[in-house]
C-alpha cells in the first residue's frame, strides 16, 4: 500500500477518534444558560401547584371498587392528597410547594402555602390515606410511582429549617413507614425490572427511594441497592435509538443510569456506564433529541415535556457527577425547549409538570 495512503488512513483515524474538548469560554456559557431557582422562576412554577392541591375536579381515581360503598368523592378518598386530577401528581404538587418554601425563606407566597399545607398534612387526613392503601382491593396503589414521590416530600419536609416542617413531617410519617413496608414487600417478588417510560418505571421508583433510604431506613437502602444490581448490573446497549415512545415522561435508559449512579463506585460505574451506553459521554446529542409535543391538550402527548424535564434532571445529575458539560448543555435545551410551554393554559400538563421543571432545576446545583 502507498506510504501516503497509510499515513491519510492513520491520520483521519487519529481525527476522528478524538473527542473535541470544549473550551473555557464554552463551559462559561453552558454554566451561565443551566437554570437556577430564583423569585421568578418560584412564582412562574408556585402558580401551577398551589391552584391545582385543592382543585378535585377532574380528577382520576384510579382506584378498584369493591363494591357500592367504594363511590366517594376524591375528597372523601383522599383528603390529603385529592387535587391536581391524580394522587400522585398532588403528592408531588405538595413537594413543589414545600421545596419552594425550603429553598427560598422570604418567597412572597410562604404564608398562602403554609395555610395550605396546614389544611392537608394533617394526622386525620394522613390516617385516612394509610387506610385507602389497606384496602385489599388497593393495596398496590400507585406502586412505586406515587410511594415514591411520598419519600421525596418526607424527605425534603425532614431536611426543612421551619418551626412547621416537623409537625407536617410527624404527620406524613406514618404513611412513609407502610409505604416502606411495601418497597421491602414488592422488591424480592419483582423478578423482572420494569423498563417503561411511564409511572411503573421501576429504575425511577428505586432511585427516588434510595435518595430517602440511603439517609434514613438502611433495611431498605439494602435492599434497593441489590435489587438494582440484581437488575441491572448486566445490561448493555441500552436502546436509546428506541426513545421516545409516544406517552413517555420517563427515558428508561436515563433513569436506569442515575440509578446505578447512585449504587456503583465511581470507577465501577463509569465502566458499567460505557457499555450501557455506548459513545453517550463523548456525544450525549449524538443520541438523544429534544422531544416535539403535539398537542398539549392531550394529556397522554402532554407526557413528553414532563420527558424533556426528567431527562433534563437526569442529564445534571450525570454531568455533575462525571463533570461532562456535554451532557449539561443537553440537559439546559431539554429544560429550555418545555419551560416557558408550561403555561400553555392546558391543565393536562399544568397540573404536573412545575414538579417536574423543578426537580430539573434542583438537580442542576
Amino acid at each position: 500500500m502507498n506510504s501516503k495512503i497509510v499515513f491519510l488512513s492513520f491520520f483521519f483515524v487519529l481525527v476522528l477518534g478524538c473527542e473535541k474538548k470544549l473550551s473555557t469560554d464554552e463551559i462559561n456559557i453552558i454554566k451561565n444558560e443551566t437554570p437556577k431557582l430564583d423569585a421568578k422562576k418560584a412564582a412562574y412554577l408556585y402558580h401551577f401547584a398551589y391552584d391545582c392541591i385543592e382543585q378535585e375536579y377532574p380528577n382520576k381515581l384510579n382506584q378498584v371498587i369493591g363494591d357500592s360503598t367504594y363511590l366517594k368523592s376524591p375528597k372523601e378518598l383522599h383528603p390529603a392528597f385529592y387535587g391536581c386530577f391524580d394522587w400522585h401528581s398532588s403528592v408531588h404538587g405538595h413537594w413543589t410547594l414545600v421545596t419552594l418554601i425550603k429553598e427560598l425563606p422570604n418567597f412572597e407566597y410562604n404564608e398562602a402555602i403554609l395555610l395550605k399545607l396546614q389544611k392537608t398534612i394533617t394526622k386525620e387526613n394522613i390516617t385516612k390515606e394509610i387506610k385507602y392503601f389497606d384496602d385489599i382491593h388497593n393495596n398496590t396503589y400507585e406502586r412505586t410511582y406515587g410511594w415514591a414521590w411520598v419519600l421525596k416530600l418526607s424527605e425534603t419536609l425532614k431536611e426543612w429549617d421551619h418551626p412547621k416542617a416537623n409537625e407536617f413531617d410527624e404527620n406524613l410519617q406514618p404513611l412513609v413507614d407502610l409505604l416502606i413496608d411495601k418497597y421491602i414487600e414488592f422488591l424480592p417478588k419483582l423478578t423482572y425490572p420494569i423498563r417503561v417510560g411511564e409511572h411503573p418505571n421501576i429504575a425511577f421508583g428505586m432511585s427516588f427511594a434510595l435518595d430517602y433510604a440511603v439517609k434514613y431506613h438502611p433495611e431498605l437502602a439494602v435492599l434497593i441497592k441489590q435489587r438494582s444490581i440484581d437488575y441491572f448490573k448486566s445490561d448493555v446497549n441500552c436502546p436509546l435509538t428506541w426513545e421516545p415512545n409516544g406517552f413517555d415522561f420517563f427515558s428508561p435508559c436515563l433513569q436506569e443510569a442515575v440509578l446505578m449512579m447512585k449504587v456503583l463506585p465511581k470507577e465501577a460505574f463509569i465502566q458499567w456506564f460505557d457499555t450501557f451506553m455506548p459513545g453517550f459521554r463523548k456525544n450525549p446529542s449524538n443520541f438523544i433529541q429534544i422531544a416535539i409535543v403535539s398537542d398539549r391538550s392531550d394529556g397522554k402527548l402532554a407526557h413528553l415535556d414532563g420527558l424533556n424535564f426528567s431527562r433534563a434532571w437526569c442529564l445534571y445529575e450525570l454531568g455533575l457527577y462525571l463533570n461532562n458539560y456535554k451532557m449539561i448543555d443537553l440537559a439546559n435545551k431539554h429544560f429550555d425547549a418545555s419551560y416557558s410551554k408550561m403555561d400553555s393554559g392546558e391543565y393536562a400538563g399544568a397540573h404536573w409538570l412545575a414538579s417536574f421543571a423543578l426537580y430539573a432545576i434542583q438537580s442542576s446545583k
